[in-house]
């Protein structure tokens, strides 16, 4: 399925991280408060900064999840986008 987001929206996929401590304890998601990590499939006509392919950091709790294709996607806006990852 393709998907082509409107004017200064990003289409993102990501994958949830599960982090341990050193003893072995899972860390809930409620409990991070870092940023989280994602690569563009996909952006609107007024997006200007990132493109496809990219990798980027953006802030957990920004944009809305939608399902498709049995995955899980995010739909955000271009400004709550906190940087992209080089390298």
């Amino acid at each position: 399925m393709k998907f082509k987001p409107l004017k200064d929206r990003v289409f993102v996929s990501y994958a949830a991280e599960e982090e341990r401590t050193k003893g072995g304890l899972y860390v809930p998601d409620t409990a991070k408060e870092k940023p989280q990590k994602g690569k563009v499939e996909a952006v609107g006509s007024e997006v200007k900064e990132v493109k496809v392919g990219d990798s980027i950091l953006f802030d957990k709790y920004s944009g809305s999840k939608v399902r498709m294709d049995d995955s899980e996607y995010l739909i955000i806006k271009e400004e709550d986008i906190l940087g992209i990852v080089e390298g």
